[in-house]
C-alpha cells in the first residue's frame, strides 16, 4: 500500500512526465527535515490549473483562482466529488493532494486573499509569497533535493521563526499568521526572530480583523498540540492573549490561598495545568483545562480568614459559555466545556457523597474528561491524588450496570398504579432511582411498596 509520501511523489513524477518543474513544498518538507511525519502533502508546479486538471481528469479547482486545485488520490479518489471531498475534509493525506501553481501576489485587501496572481514558471519567485521561512522549502522528491532560496534550512537547524521578507508585509496578507507564528515557535521549540516578533506586537489588535473561526482553530491547536504552556506563554508576551483571550490575560496576578495554591497566581496555575495537557488532547477537555478558573478573576476578594473566590464556579461557566460562543464553537462542544467548568470543584466532595449522588456524578457525559481535568488541577497546585484515586478505584469497582441500571419504574407503572400524572412524577421516580441507586430497591415490586409507602 502507498505512503501517503508515495501517493504525493506519484502526482511529482506525473507532472514531470508531462514536461513541467514540480516539487514537494511547505510544511511537508519542513516535517520531512524534522523527521517528524507530516499531517499532509502538498505539491508546487510550473503547471496552470487548467493543465494539471487534464492531467489528472479526477480534479476539483477548488481554489484555481489562486492556482490550486486538488488532485483526489487512494481511496478517497473513488466516488462522486462530494463523497471525495468530504473525505479530504476529514483525512487530506488520504483523500487529496492540494496542487498550487507556482505564482507571485498581489495586494490582500481582505487581509487573507490576494487581489490578483500572477503564474511563474520560477519556484524561487513562488516561495516568496509564503509564510515563514521554515515554510518556504521545496523538496525533489525524485531524488531528494532540497531547494532552500528563502535561509528556510539554516532556521529549521537554528530554531528560529522567521518570515520570508517583511514581516510587516506577510502579515498584512494574513494577520493569522501572527497566531500561526506563535503556535509554530511552540510547536517546534523555537524562538521567534526578534523582528518578526517585534512586527506581531506592532500589530497584534489587528487580529481582530481574522475571522473567529480561524482564531478559534488556532488556538485549539495550540491546545492540543503538545506544547499549549509555551504557546500561551508567547501569546502572552506578543500582546496577543490580551486581544483573544482577554479573559485569560486577566488571570496573570490574581492571588490565590496558598494553603491550597503554592504554585502561585491564577495565570501561574493555568500555565501549570496547560504544562500537563497531553499531545493531541480533546479540544473540550483542553478548553475545559484553560477556562476551568476563568471566573476567579472576577469574584477575587480578601476574606478575613484567606483569599475567596465566591461563586467563581458559576461566573465561570457563564463566561466560559460567552467565550465559546465568541469563538464559534459548536454547541456540542461549548456544553462539554462549560461542564468542565461546573463540576471541576465536586471532586473534593466525593468521598462524602450518597451513593446515589456519586453514580449520578459518574454519568456526567464523556466523565474521562471529568477525571483528567481533576487530576491535571492536583498536579497544578498541591499535588495529592487521593480524591483522584478514590474516584477510579469507585469506577473499578462499579460495574457499569449499577451506575446507569435500567429504571425499576416508569410513568406508565404509576399510571397503573393508580397516580394522576403530574409534576409529582417527576419527583417520584427521581426518588426511586436513588434508592435504586443506593441499593435499598432491587426489583419493581419493591419499587411499587416504596412509592406507596413514601407518596401515599
Amino acid at each position: 500500500m502507498l505512503s501517503a509520501k508515495d501517493k504525493a511523489t506519484e502526482i511529482v513524477r506525473t507532472l514531470r512526465g508531462h514536461g513541467h518543474k514540480a516539487y514537494l513544498v511547505g510544511g511537508c518538507v519542513r516535517d520531512l527535515l524534522l523527521a517528524r511525519d507530516p499531517a499532509d502533502y502538498d505539491v508546487a508546479t510550473d503547471a496552470t490549473p487548467d493543465i494539471v486538471m487534464r492531467i489528472f481528469p479526477r480534479t476539483w479547482a477548488v481554489g484555481a483562482q489562486f492556482g490550486v486545485v486538488l488532485v483526489p488520490v487512494g481511496e478517497g479518489s473513488s466516488g462522486n466529488q462530494e463523497q471525495a471531498l468530504r473525505s479530504a475534509q476529514d483525512d487530506k493525506v488520504s483523500g487529496v493532494v492540494e496542487v498550487a501553481t507556482f505564482r507571485s501576489d498581489g495586494l490582500y485587501t481582505d487581509g487573507r486573499h490576494p487581489d490578483q496572481v500572477t503564474y511563474t514558471s520560477d519556484p524561487k519567485e513562488d516561495v516568496q509569497r509564503r509564510d515563514f521561512t521554515i515554510n518556504g522549502l521545496l523538496l525533489d522528491p525524485l531524488n531528494d533535493e532540497v531547494l532552500d532560496y528563502v535561509g528556510g534550512r539554516a532556521d529549521l537547524k537554528a530554531g528560529i521563526i522567521r518570515t520570508i521578507g517583511q514581516p510587516e508585509r506577510r502579515f498584512a496578507e494574513d494577520k493569522l499568521r501572527m497566531l500561526r507564528a506563535v503556535r509554530f515557535a511552540a510547536r517546534f521549540g523555537c524562538q521567534i526572530d526578534p523582528v518578526t516578533f517585534e512586527a506581531i506586537r506592532a500589530l497584534r489588535s489587528e487580529i481582530h480583523q481574522v475571522s473567529r473561526e480561524r482564531v478559534r482553530d488556532e488556538l485549539v491547536k495550540m491546545l492540543t498540540e503538545g506544547h499549549a504552556r509555551r504557546a500561551f506563554e508567547l501569546l502572552d508576551q506578543t500582546g496577543l492573549l490580551k486581544e483573544v483571550l482577554p479573559e485569560v490575560d486577566k488571570m496573570q496576578g490574581v492571588e490565590q490561598p496558598p494553603q491550597f495554591h503554592p504554585e502561585g497566581d491564577v495565570w501561574v496555575h493555568t500555565l501549570l495545568l496547560l504544562d500537563g495537557l497531553p499531545e493531541k488532547a480533546s479540544p473540550t477537555l483542553a478548553m475545559g483545562a484553560l477556562l476551568h478558573d476563568v471566573g476567579k478573576p472576577p469574584t477575587f476578594r480578601v476574606a478575613p480568614d484567606r483569599i475567596r473566590f465566591d461563586g467563581h464556579v458559576e461566573v465561570g461557566v457563564k463566561m466560559a459559555e460567552q467565550i465559546c460562543h465568541r469563538l464559534r464553537f459548536s454547541n456540542h462542544d461549548t456544553e462539554q466545556i462549560a461542564r468542565l467548568v461546573a463540576n471541576h470543584m465536586r471532586f473534593a466532595d466525593v468521598q462524602e457523597m450518597k451513593p446515589s449522588t456519586l453514580k449520578r456524578f459518574f454519568r456526567l457525559p464523556r466523565f474521562d474528561e471529568h477525571l483528567e481535568l481533576h487530576r491535571l488541577d492536583c498536579l497544578a497546585s498541591h499535588r495529592e491524588l487521593s480524591l483522584y484515586n478514590f474516584v477510579r478505584q469507585k469506577l473499578a469497582e462499579l460495574p457499569a450496570e449499577q451506575i446507569r441500571p435500567q429504571p425499576l419504574l416508569t410513568g406508565d407503572d404509576l399510571i397503573a398504579m393508580g397516580y394522576a400524572p403530574g409534576p409529582q412524577f417527576k419527583q417520584i421516580l427521581a426518588a426511586v432511582e436513588d434508592a435504586q441507586l443506593e441499593g435499598r430497591l432491587a426489583d419493581p415490586e419493591q419499587a411499587r411498596e416504596f412509592v406507596r409507602r413514601e407518596f401515599p
